[in-house]
């Protein structure tokens, strides 16, 4: 039988949000990046849902669900560094914090661009929560952000339901 408008799915996406870094950071330095987070707001961007709280650099959901996280860091490396490490940690106790996907950049010294995902199962808004940190930032290396561009960025999209 041919599906009728009645008989089609209901839903969809209903969270997806996007956070980029507005200035350049953590130069030097291996640690949770908790500053110059902001929601993207480029022409012609769009959102669905009531969207992530950031609280000095910890995300936390809206509702419950499985989400989909997509991230993407653009480095500076230094001269003498090998790679540099931009790392999704999650905790699920809102203290605990692990890792969970690196986006890794590796080569010689200039402008790298790494990215991964991680598929994580919010099953309360309180304690199911992530962050980014870097590691193995020496001298010369950092995280490229721009108020205006996407440069180190990260998506979130509510897939469905935990």
């Amino acid at each position: 039988a041919v599906p009728t408008f009645e008989t089609l799915p209901v839903g969809g996406i209903t969270e997806i949000d996007q956070f980029r870094l507005t200035a350049t950071t953590n130069a030097a330095t291996d640690a949770v990046v908790t500053s110059n987070w902001e929601r993207v707001d480029t022409d012609g961007w769009g959102n669905i849902g009531t969207g992530l709280t950031n609280s000095s650099g910890v995300f936390s959901f809206p509702s419950t669900g499985i989400y989909l996280i997509l991230f993407q860091a653009n480095f500076t490396i230094g001269a003498n560094e090998a790679s540099a490490f931009f790392i999704l940690q999650t905790t699920s106790d809102n203290s605990t914090y692990n890792n969970a996907a690196s986006a890794i950049g590796s080569g010689s010294s200039g402008q790298l661009s790494a990215g991964n995902q991680f598929i994580l199962d919010v099953t309360n808004v309180s304690n199911d929560k992530f962050r980014f940190s870097t590691a193995s930032f020496a001298s010369g290396t950092n995280l490229q952000g721009d108020s205006n561009n996407n440069n180190t960025c990260f998506s979130v999209t509510r897939i469905g339901d935990t």
